[in-house]
């Protein structure tokens, strides 16, 4: 007698009470652009449906994604101007310390997380101090502890370090620790890979390098015992929550993350596999729906208790919440 696996798959009543993997709106966490000026809501053409807001359009989308239920923000910024060292991205007036404090006036109980970076910022498109042609690791780390600090003090709940110079994630934590930004908690990119899925989103934030690449920083495609073992550097130096970028493609990453590492894992679904399911959609290749659902559960089922995703808007109007 062989078994009846199929009597569990009849209907959709009990398919969705034995489901074993299901999305909720606080596996979600929304990416937002925020530029300088004013009455901006500009759609990002490598990015349909995804916008730059200016501060006093933010309330428009804030309002959203309380309603949807979603818990937190990852904030991205666009200066108004960009030099070597990135200046703008620690002036304590800066587009995101001011993002920040205006989201906290408009919902105060909203998770707002901070990328702290530099290439935004600098004006040759690379995370870091440029010398020689070449990002200065050591150097780098005292500009991000910067960041970091100005966006602390302008009251976000988390800095997201994105760099991938090493031990920046000790010196974030020592830096806040020693100004009493104890509370603020740390969401470590720890295994960023160079990838090329990150273009729609380089063209978003205009953060291109403008010489070379990343592949000097950022992870190779090919390894996965080297991203455990920046994994366990940036839990050792104190981050809260680790982060495997992109997602889909990483989705073994993010597997052998949960079985090794008992942290809270963050994947983010990156911007180009957001725009590939876009464009096959609007061709009527697949459906937009169906595709996106079935990706954001195998990311949670890989092991990911976050999701960083430019669908989450979308994905928990489908999901009627």
């Amino acid at each position: 007698m062989y078994k009846r696996n199929r009597r569990l798959r009849q209907n959709s009543a009990i398919r969705d009470i034995v489901r074993e993997t299901v999305l909720n709106p606080q596996d979600f966490i929304y990416p937002i652009f925020v530029v300088e000026g004013e009455n901006i809501k500009k759609e990002i053409d490598s990015m349909p449906n995804n916008y730059h807001y200016s501060l006093d359009r933010l309330d428009e989308i804030i309002k959203e994604i309380v309603e949807l239920k979603i818990r937190g923000v990852l904030l991205f910024g666009i200066p108004s101007y960009k030099d070597e060292e990135g200046s703008s991205a620690f002036d304590n007036n800066g587009i995101v310390q001011k993002a920040v404090r205006k989201i906290k006036e408009i919902a105060p109980s909203l998770l707002v997380i901070t990328d702290v970076c530099m290439c935004q910022y600098t004006s040759h498109g690379h995370c870091g101090i440029v010398k020689n042609q070449y990002v200065d690791n050591d150097l780098t780390l005292r500009y991000l502890s910067k960041i970091a600090l100005s966006h602390a003090k302008a009251g976000c709940d988390m800095v997201a370090p994105s760099d991938m110079m090493d031990g920046r994630v000790g010196f974030i934590r020592e830096t806040l620790d020693s100004n009493g930004y104890v509370n603020t908690g740390i969401m470590a990119y720890s295994a960023k890979y160079a990838s090329s899925f990150y273009g729609p989103f380089r063209q978003a934030a205009n953060s291109a390098p403008s010489f070379g690449d990343r592949k000097t920083y950022q992870m190779d495609i090919g390894n996965i015992r080297e991203a455990m073992r920046e994994i366990e550097y940036d839990i050792n130096e104190g981050a809260d929550i680790v982060m495997v970028k992109p997602a889909l493609p990483y989705l073994d990453v993010i597997r052998w993350t949960r079985d090794r590492f008992d942290v809270p894992i963050a994947a983010y679904q990156v911007s180009g596999e957001y725009a590939m399911i876009k464009a096959a959609s609007k061709m009527g290749y697949i459906d937009e729906k169906s595709i996106v659902l079935e990706a954001l559960t195998s990311i949670k089922r890989a092991g990911a208790d976050i999701i960083i995703t430019y669908y989450a808007l979308d994905a928990l109007r489908w999901l009627n919440y």
